[in-house]
């Protein structure tokens, strides 16, 4: 007999890289030894690097084994039936210490036919920055493959891209086959399909701690583009007190933001899972079984199954994230 379903935290898969910092230690408490802490992977179905969850009855089980026991139940029989056994979102926080490389990713069908994996269509959502810290978002002019390859080899390429200035609660949709590049002193949440494949086309020039250079994608990345894509990258949304307010809403995700001062009762009718990130404050959800607070830095799976809970709060804010 399977365990009744509950909210889900999961232990953060953190990961080292070359341009990361100490922001997730420092400002959302993740607990690591790592020198350079790039990523915190929230949630995640990604082969190698499946979520492990971290309270109640089920602790210690793997995202992949909830899902194959608990089937529709976690995730909702659409999602169920158009996904099977795999989670379909994968959520991170991001510190940029130094700029990431410029980069960008394939659609499902390139994805699919060379990775055997989902294409990565994904949203930022800015938590912090440090003065004049900036994002990489699509060409500053109108932009063609021959432009585009003439400024990669002259090693021109910041020419003719978009800088943004950023500050907390910006927001942006990166599409597949938009570049894009996350500056230094952003501090992110990112909500992404499960996917981990990106194309590398310039890294700065840096090298690692053994003099090398990392693997550029640039054979491969020229199909992924999207040149003819409108500027229509940054979110513009309403930030009402104790509802949703619409953000993002693609073939792979909804998410919505969720400002909280005080209980809300809420129902759950749409055949998914609802992810919770805490990107400010925190806030207890409550259901029938259990209360489960999560703070700033912290995400929750609400299973599907569950159709009616209430979250509290003084002061919180939410990215409310589903399929």
């Amino acid at each position: 007999m399977t365990k009744p379903l509950y909210p889900f935290k999961f232990t953060p898969i953190l990961k080292d890289k070359i341009w990361g910092g100490q922001k997730l230690k420092t400002l959302l408490h993740k607990e690591s030894d790592l020198p350079n802490i790039g990523e915190s992977w929230e949630i995640s179905d990604v082969e190698g690097d499946t979520s492990i969850v971290s309270n109640g009855e089920l602790n210690g089980t793997s995202l992949q084994v909830l899902l194959e026991t608990y089937k529709a139940e976690l995730i909702g029989e659409k999602n169920y039936k158009h996904f099977g056994n795999k989670f379909p979102l994968l959520i991170k926080f991001i510190d940029a210490k130094e700029d990431l490389s410029i980069q960008l990713h394939p659609n499902d069908e390139l994805a699919a036919k060379r990775h055997n994996s989902f294409g990565k269509t994904e949203m930022w959502y800015v938590m912090q920055a440090d003065q004049d810290a900036n994002l990489i978002v699509g060409f500053n002019q109108k932009m063609t493959a021959k432009t585009y390859l003439e400024h990669l080899e002259a090693k021109t390429l910041t020419q003719i891209l978009n800088f943004d200035k950023v500050k907390e609660g910006d927001t942006y949709f990166i599409e597949v086959g938009r570049v894009h590049a996350i500056g230094a002193g952003v501090l992110l949440a990112e909500i992404q399909q499960t996917s981990d494949i990106t194309y590398r086309v310039y890294d700065w020039d840096r090298v690692d701690d053994e003099g090398k250079e990392r693997d550029l994608h640039n054979d491969l990345a020229i199909d992924a583009f999207n040149f003819d894509m409108d500027d229509d990258f940054r979110i513009a949304y309403s930030k009402t007190d104790n509802q949703s307010n619409p953000m993002v809403s693609c073939p792979y995700f909804t998410t919505n933001y969720l400002e909280v001062t005080k209980s809300l009762n809420k129902t759950n009718d749409l055949d998914s899972f609802i992810i919770y990130i805490c990107v400010e404050g925190e806030v207890e959800i409550i259901t029938n079984q259990t209360s489960e607070i999560i703070k700033k830095g912290e995400t929750l799976l609400l299973p599907a199954a569950i159709k009616s809970y209430q979250i509290t709060s003084k002061k919180a804010r939410l990215l409310e994230v589903y399929v």
